[in-house]
């Protein structure tokens, strides 16, 4: 948990007259009364807006635990008074408030910014901007560490509780468990519903709603995570993947005036927002974790209007016969996005090893991602972890520390897939115990209470060892997440996007492709999905950057009609 106790002055900063002047030339209309005690907002509003204060006081809670009801409980955060705004990082996109407010005891005076007048304050005004930003960043940072927002009900390591912390956490959505065999809250909630095991976990939305065992999709459909989307608008730019790579074109592109989405089926970060601590990525120099990197990353990207929609799946792309008519991305449950140009950033999958039954105990003793949710679920234990690149080994600096015995198996020396400051650090931890030349051969368990051993296979001389183990880490390489685009763009013998040759002969299109366009015109692709890419972190940035510029020669090279609608998205 963070300490913020430092730092309330930047959590709640107090703007100065002149600064509020300046704030109120960005404001949504005239300033509003609220008489005291009155609501100004409630905890799960939709697009709810930020409110300056200019006379007066107002008092903001969220929610916390249950009452016997099942109903939340109200918690305090702050007192705002005048030269003081409300809200934290929803108030830059269209998500429910994650916090609520009432007037103060002498009533409230406040003028209202909704979120493009509020991106156009903080893109207006450098100061101003700054000194929201942070504040947003850092309540958002404090209701995490609050429990603030869902509740989740049910049994400690649980695979399906486990998915849904990891869905929350990797998105930074707060949240807070309530262990549905322990005597309190979450147990009196199950028995006033007559919940049975098979419905766990459940989950208390931040406006009252119950979802009892729910999909990432439903979690996110409660929480607002998924706009709606505007019937027949037209995106300058769609990127599919919402990593590094996917990000990074967000944030340049957006921040150059053209109207941005990305999609994504899971979650802001991509593979790389699993990593524990990323040390060589340029500008810090004591480490960053991939989910610290991706949240910046994606708090950039709504300041300058990106929108960001989580979770859905892209299902197919769809091009149009002329190379100045919009591209199609058909999307989970019937929706679907018009874009005049394609970003495929929608990087790789983990690869599963070829081990008969090892499904059954993905999410339930087999994971691919070491994050602090996995991390507690096997403390003190012996675990193995399979993989020798970067990932596994910041995986494995990770884990040990808080394991019995970490066994990490591998085919090859380290030295030839790993960078030498991992492999410094893991020949320093006296709990992990090297299987050179070895793979997962079985695995065994049951598949209600999950996985119990793995037997590892030595490659030379076919000698066998079985492990008793309950968690078992994979990091065996990724194969390109590109079977939404199977079929329409040209790829390489390992199904990696190739960019930059040749248009396909039916586009009757005369131009060569840019470096990172595809076969198809108007479409790129970036990241580790694309064939020769450098597979680090500060690669795909890069490319995220470069593929802007190629953007905009292509949108010139065939400029499409526009409507004469105004302005982009979140400008003024």
């Amino acid at each position: 948990m963070a300490d913020l106790s430092a730092r309330q002055h930047q959590m709640f900063p107090v703007l100065s007259p002149h600064q509020v002047d300046i704030a109120r030339r960005f404001a949504l209309g005239e300033p509003q009364h609220f008489e005291p005690g009155a609501f100004i907002y409630k905890v799960g509003d939709h697009a709810a807006p930020a409110w300056l204060v200019l006379d007066g006081s107002m008092d903001v809670f969220r929610h916390e635990g249950l009452q016997a009801g099942g109903l939340p409980h109200e918690a305090p955060i702050t007192t705002h008074t005048v030269g003081q705004l409300s809200g934290e990082v929803n108030q830059l996109s269209r998500r429910p408030t994650l916090a609520g407010a009432r007037a103060g005891a002498s009533g409230c005076t406040a003028v209202a910014f909704d979120a493009a007048h509020l991106r156009a304050l903080v893109i207006g005004s450098a100061d101003v901007g700054e000194i929201i930003m942070r504040s947003f960043i850092l309540r958002r940072v404090g209701l995490i560490d609050a429990g603030a927002g869902s509740v989740l009900i049910g049994t400690a390591g649980h695979a399906a509780l486990a998915r849904l912390q990891g869905f929350l956490a990797r998105n930074a959505f707060p949240y807070v468990v309530l262990d549905a065999a322990i005597e309190g809250e979450g147990r009196a909630l199950i028995e006033r519903l007559g919940i049975v095991p098979s419905e766990l976990p459940l989950m208390v939305c931040p406006n009252g709603t119950v979802l009892r065992d729910p999909t990432d999709a439903e979690a996110a459909a409660c929480l607002g995570m998924t706009p709606q989307l505007v019937a027949g608008k037209i995106y300058d730019v769609a990127v599919v993947g919402a990593g590094p790579a996917g990000l990074a074109t967000a944030v340049y592109a957006a921040s150059e005036g053209l109207d941005v989405i990305v999609i994504d089926e899971r979650s802001v970060g991509g593979q790389a927002g699993a990593s524990s601590r990323i040390e060589n990525y340029l500008g810090f120099p004591t480490g960053i974790s991939g989910q610290a990197l991706a949240g910046r990353a994606y708090n950039q990207a709504l300041k300058f209007g990106a929108e960001i929609v989580l979770p859905v799946e892209v299902d197919r792309l769809v091009s149009p016969a002329d190379a100045r008519s919009p591209l199609k991305l058909d999307l989970a449950g019937g929706m679907s996005v018009d874009a005049r140009t394609v970003v495929i950033a929608s990087g790789a999958r983990y690869r599963r090893p070829d081990v008969a039954g090892i499904a059954t105990f993905e999410g339930n003793g087999v994971s691919y991602w070491a994050s602090p949710i996995e991390a507690k679920l096997c403390a003190g234990e012996e675990v193995a972890l399979v993989g020798g690149g970067n990932s596994a080994g910041q995986a494995i600096v990770f884990l040990a520390p808080q394991v019995q015995t970490l066994h990490l198996v591998v085919r090859r020396a380290l030295e030839e897939t790993m960078s030498q400051y991992l492999i410094d650090r893991i020949k320093a931890l006296p709990n992990v115990q090297i299987h050179m030349n070895c793979e997962v051969d079985a695995v065994g368990g049951d598949p209600v209470t999950g996985l119990s051993s793995a037997t590892l296979r030595n490659r030379r001389d076919g000698s066998t060892q079985q492990l008793a183990l309950h968690h078992l880490f994979l990091f065996i390489g990724a194969d390109p997440n590109t079977g939404w685009v199977s079929g329409r763009v040209h790829v390489d013998a390992k199904g990696f996007i190739v960019t930059g040759q040749t248009f396909d002969a039916q586009c009757n299109v005369t131009r060569t492709p840019l470096p990172l366009e595809t076969s198809l015109p108007n479409v790129f692709a970036i990241g580790d999905v694309r064939a020769g890419s450098t597979k680090r972190v500060a690669a795909a940035v890069g490319e995220g950057a470069a593929v802007v510029s190629q953007i905009h020669a292509a949108l010139s090279a065939n400029p499409p009609a526009r409507p004469a609608s105004g302005l982009a998205n979140g400008s003024t």
